[in-house]
């Protein structure tokens, strides 16, 4: 047990760290409450988000986040264009997930459609999805890393990025916004030598990512800054409503493609990490990231198993399910797939007669996480809110859609 003590003006603050992990925040006197404001241009929101903090001396007593300074207005433009023109729009949403965003709209209309796809449509979008996850994680742990300080992690992910991104490009000629999994079906069949490029990379990324992990994930300054902090229990991180890497974090094994499955998963073998407490205090900023860095070689099982198992592009159309005019049926819909972030959800309700949602509404894991704010900045220090908000791994496209 190791204390440390900090001066402050009428004040004693006693920082009791526990194993080198766990802080305890111990004060003699309350100081007079500032308010600063974190944001909306602060690099560690990720966005424009701010955040209003009110602090005791170098203590956060609560940290409430502002948005509206990047209103997309994504549900009302849906109301006002046809089925097909909405998938561009989600795109832009997660912009780090555009195939993800894709993929959980376009289900949500072919379920309200009831439409089969061709086999080799759904192994393609899975493919392409696990690429554009494993991309996602790659922001999130290259970024996280600038955040506390450390650059070189950074370089490696985007140079790692960078391959998938071409990839992507290749398929769908877009490097972020692609507008590549259609309702129904597809934009293209992948080139002719696709298949066989992924496979190759998957070969060049798996070496990498354990490279990644010794440079970053086990490194000690990084382990210090990050474990026991921003600690979320279980049942709080579900009351919230929690899904993704955050929900797994505090050590609930839920994966929307294992516990609610859609496409292809139910065929596919792969493991939903959770921490075991051994690397990391469950719940906190260290677990959070730890699920991403386990999460990539999951998705590149993934993406091997498609590879193995995908039918022949012989005789392939892939708009073939695509309908000429989509107007579904009166009646109201709501689906979900697993996001980087999380559960994406769209509710879509149907008056039968227009080729334009009546309603259309996304329920973005984005939102949803960073709801919990007040929560994880509670008691911390300020240096340790910037490991918080990164930990979050949100996109402002989606929180404030």
């Amino acid at each position: 047990m190791q204390e440390l003590e900090m001066a402050g003006k009428g004040s004693s603050v006693r920082l009791t760290r526990k194993n080198d992990n766990v802080v305890v925040i111990e004060k003699d006197l309350a100081t007079e409450e500032m308010v600063l404001s974190m944001g909306p241009q602060h690099p560690s929101t990720h966005g424009v988000l701010r955040l209003e903090c009110r602090t005791d001396g170098e203590v956060v007593t609560e940290a409430e986040p502002y948005l509206g300074y990047l209103h997309r207005c994504f549900e009302k433009h849906c109301e006002h264009v046809d089925y097909p023109a909405i998938v561009p729009y989600t795109d832009r949403m997660d912009y780090l997930a555009g195939m993800n965003s894709e993929m959980a709209f376009a289900i949500a209309v072919e379920k309200l459609l009831d439409i089969e796809l061709p086999r080799r449509v759904e192994f393609i979008r899975v493919i392409v999805s696990e690429l554009n996850r494993i991309a996602s994680h790659l922001v999130a742990i290259g970024t996280y890393a600038i955040d506390l300080g450390a650059f070189t992690p950074f370089l490696f992910c985007f140079r790692d990025r960078e391959h998938i991104l071409n990839l992507l490009e290749w398929a769908s000629g877009a490097r972020m916004l692609y507008n590549y999994i259609w309702i129904g079906g597809l934009a293209y069949d992948v080139p002719a030598d696709f298949n066989k490029r992924v496979g190759e990379f998957v070969d060049y990324f798996r070496p990498k990512a354990v490279e990644l992990s010794r440079l970053l994930t086990e490194n000690e300054i990084f382990v210090k800054r990050t474990r026991g902090i921003g600690i979320m229990p279980a049942d709080v991180a579900i009351n919230y409503g929690w899904s993704g890497p955050m929900l797994r974090g505090s050590g609930v094994q839920w994966d929307i493609r294992r516990n609610d499955p859609y496409s292809i998963y139910p065929e596919l073998d792969f493991a939903v990490p959770v921490p075991d407490g051994k690397l990391s205090d469950v719940g906190d900023c260290l677990s959070r990231h730890l699920v991403r860095a386990l999460e990539i070689e999951e998705s590149l099982k993934i993406i091997e198993q498609c590879l193995e198992k995908i039918p022949s592009s012989e005789g392939f159309d892939p708009r073939a399910a695509v309908p000429k005019r989509i107007r579904p049926k009166a009646g109201e819909v709501y689906a979900r797939a697993e996001n980087p972030r999380g559960e994406l959800g769209f509710y879509i309700q149907s008056d039968g007669k227009s080729t334009s949602p009546l309603r259309c509404k996304a329920r973005s894991s984005c939102f949803v996480n960073l709801s919990a704010m007040k929560d994880l900045s509670r008691g911390q220090l300020i240096p340790d809110l910037v490991a918080i908000i990164g930990s979050i791994d949100i996109v402002l496209g989606e929180v404030d859609r």
